[in-house]
């Protein structure tokens, strides 16, 4: 396990070496240990920039990606509201093409959102570390494990 402990205000791990810009399929395993935010977001390639999957931000509920045409996940239409028990551990999955990012919890589809011709990027501040490919979390303290790649067919 990748421990992230609970930093003030983010801790991560980022993989420097290169990464596909599109049409691969990320999947780990995550858990909350401690606090009550995000713990396990991942910051990735996606729309010729990079966007985050935020997992249980804005008080520990909310999962969305981060930004959509400037938007953050909060206020965009890829929010949705999920209860992460805290110690047990739950699978991710997103794919990202050059067209769309989908992506699950457990079995859970919980993103499907077009982002051809839309503008993806970062939300300012210290999640900008995360890039090109990166995990982290906020005043929260999570592990990571089982951390997958594989390339995709594009759509």
């Amino acid at each position: 396990m990748i421990l992230l402990p609970a930093g003030q205000p983010l801790t991560g791990v980022t993989w420097q070496g290169e990464f596909p810009k599109s049409n691969y399929e990320l999947r780990w395993e995550a858990v909350r240990l401690k606090g009550g935010d995000f713990f396990a977001s991942v910051t990735l390639p996606a729309g010729g920039n990079y966007a985050t999957w935020v997992t249980g931000g804005w008080g520990g509920d909310i999962v969305g990606i981060s930004s959509i045409d400037g938007w953050n996940a909060n206020e965009n239409e890829t929010r949705m509201y999920f209860n992460f028990d805290t110690d047990r551990w739950y699978r991710f999955r997103i794919v990202v093409t050059d067209s769309r990012i989908q992506a699950w919890i457990d079995d859970e589809r919980v993103i499907n959102v077009n982002i051809a011709g839309r503008s993806i990027g970062l939300r300012p501040g210290d999640i900008s570390l995360s890039a090109p490919l990166g995990f982290a979390s906020y005043n929260t303290a999570g592990g990571i494990r089982k951390i997958e790649y594989r390339p995709v067919k594009g759509s």
